[in-house]
């Protein structure tokens, strides 16, 4: 019965399918067939749970195998990665759980967004998301797992900009996908560094091989683990993009930021709990960073002004916690703190627009601050301590100014090296024509630049050529003892520059994870 696990992840994925195309044939529009859309998306929240409880029931009598794997998905040498699935451990505990939470969110979700234009399109992303969730929380893999990530993450983007029209909505889910990415590129690095290394993806083979690596190695597997699910659990300094994430609708919040997805972090650390185990300085990292997310949350949630940004910081809180415990071992604590959190917090989100509605016009109550430092305590936690300010000049900028520089060597040299298509193909058209002129194509008829070739031969020809007769002009003709100090100055200067343009934040960055590459 293992293969059940295979179509856990399969229904809602069929579900997002039939929507999608649905809406795209316009079947699926309007109000009038918003109850078909409702019925598709819940009654594959049906079926999944249903499969998820017969799974948990075959494990607990031990008739299941633990691992079940389909086929082999991509075989290029060495590097295999297999469609398996785990039937057993948390993994399917949390799968069952968060599958109540799906029935609960969907049916709120069903009233709520009754008669909004974006109907079908917020129960297609909905059955995206949970498709994506029980890829990480059953794949069997580190690359399975990681597609679910994405996934989730891109589900996330799309429904914090459900409101496209809302300039603050779409900002808001361009900045949190882009913090994102930070920790992605952790988890592939961690997926690197275990093939190399560990020479196996499967998430059993590398909880019992990581025993046979130095500590050095471990405890850049366990860092790599450890960075993607800091920012995928928001904590620090990441904590901030939580409440940028505020902008979708209030069952999106409850399912991403509540009750499931923000919990992925959480679940990574203790599924990889023997890697941890045998990597103590990662675990005390771990401690710490909790413990600074804990204080941060504690002191921003007091000075908050709307309901969700309050339970977004108490949130992120909490999951520090979770971090502290996992850091000191406790690893059942741990899961059942992250099983009690989810539900409590989802109910959270689901009944704040109640909330609100029920205290509208309670005079506010004015707090008195009369120690200084409480007033600066006050003031630092109503701009969130500039964290966001902080993390933009730290990491978002270097890369703004670095992908600036890429699309200036683009432009300026890529481009011209690879070559652009010649007149003689476009030669039929005038907008193309045209469109040649303004990047600098040579497009004149007169015959006595017959000869003068086209393509990256006869550029490169007419380069060379350029260049030995600016050589022998200056150099040869005019006297070497004329010109050879002035062109060393030059050169010294562009040395300089080129020296001073290397010491730059971005480049050392790339220069250290080259150096980290050719390490492998």
């Amino acid at each position: 019965m293992d293969f059940l696990v295979a179509l856990i992840p399969l229904v809602p994925l069929l579900a997002t399918l039939i929507i999608g195309l649905g809406q795209f044939s316009h079947f699926l529009d309007g109000s009038r067939t918003e109850a078909l859309t409702s019925r598709i998306a819940c009654w594959s929240v049906y079926i999944t749970t249903a499969l998820c409880f017969w799974l948990l029931w075959l494990d607990s009598n031990n008739a299941l195998t633990q691992t079940y794997t389909v086929g082999t998905w991509l075989k290029s040498g060495t590097f295999i990665v297999s469609l398996s699935f785990q039937t057993a451990g948390p993994g399917l505990i949390l799968s069952c759980l968060f599958s109540l939470l799906f029935i609960v969110i969907f049916r709120f979700s069903r009233n709520y967004l009754h008669s909004e234009k974006g109907f079908h399109r917020f129960f297609m992303l909905l059955s995206l998301f949970v498709f994506a969730m029980y890829m990480i929380l059953l794949s069997g893999n580190v690359i399975m797992t990681f597609i679910g990530w994405e996934l989730a993450g891109a589900s996330s983007f799309l429904l914090i900009a459900f409101a496209w029209h809302r300039e603050n909505a779409s900002k808001n889910a361009c900045m949190v996908f882009i913090v994102n990415r930070v920790g992605d590129a952790f988890f592939i690095l961690a997926a690197i560094l275990c093939h190399t290394w560990l020479n196996t993806l499967e998430w059993p083979e590398i909880n019992t091989q990581i025993r046979t690596l130095g500590a050095t190695q471990i405890n850049l597997i366990a860092f790599s683990f450890a960075m993607a699910a800091m920012v995928k659990s928001v904590q620090f300094p990441f904590t901030w993009w939580l409440n940028r994430s505020m902008e979708g609708p209030t069952p999106s919040s409850a399912v991403f930021y509540g009750g499931v997805m923000v919990h992925s972090g959480v679940f990574l650390l203790i599924l990889l709990s023997p890697v941890f185990d045998h990597s103590s300085a990662i675990s005390l990292l771990l401690i710490t960073i909790g413990m600074l997310t804990f204080a941060y949350s504690l002191l921003s949630a007091q000075t908050q002004v709307d309901i969700k940004s309050s339970l977004g910081f108490s949130t992120a809180g909490q999951l520090g916690l979770m971090f502290v415990e996992c850091g000191f071992g406790l690893w059942q604590l741990a899961f059942i703190h992250l099983c009690a959190h989810a539900v409590v917090r989802c109910y959270l989100y689901l009944t704040a627009p109640s909330i609100l509605h029920n205290v509208h016009g309670n005079p506010v109550i004015p707090v008195t601050l009369k120690h200084p430092l409480l007033r600066w305590l006050s003031l630092a936690s109503l701009h969130n301590f500039w964290l966001e300010e902080a993390s933009h000049q730290i990491i978002s900028k270097p890369c703004l100014q670095l992908s600036r520089d890429l699309a200036k060597l683009d432009d300026n040299f890529v481009d011209p090296l690879i070559g652009l298509p010649t007149a003689a193909v476009l030669s039929g058209a005038r907008l193309a024509q045209r469109e040649e002129e303004i990047i600098g194509a040579r497009l004149d008829t007169d015959e006595n630049n017959f000869s003068s070739g086209s393509g990256f031969a006869g550029h490169l020809t007419a380069w060379v050529a350029a260049c030995s007769g600016w050589f022998e002009h200056h150099f040869v003709l005019q006297g070497i003892e004329q010109k050879l100090p002035s062109a060393g100055r030059r050169l010294g200067f562009v040395a300089n520059s080129i020296e001073q343009l290397l010491l730059r934040t971005r480049y050392l960055i790339i220069f250290i994870v080259i150096v980290l590459l050719f390490a492998l």
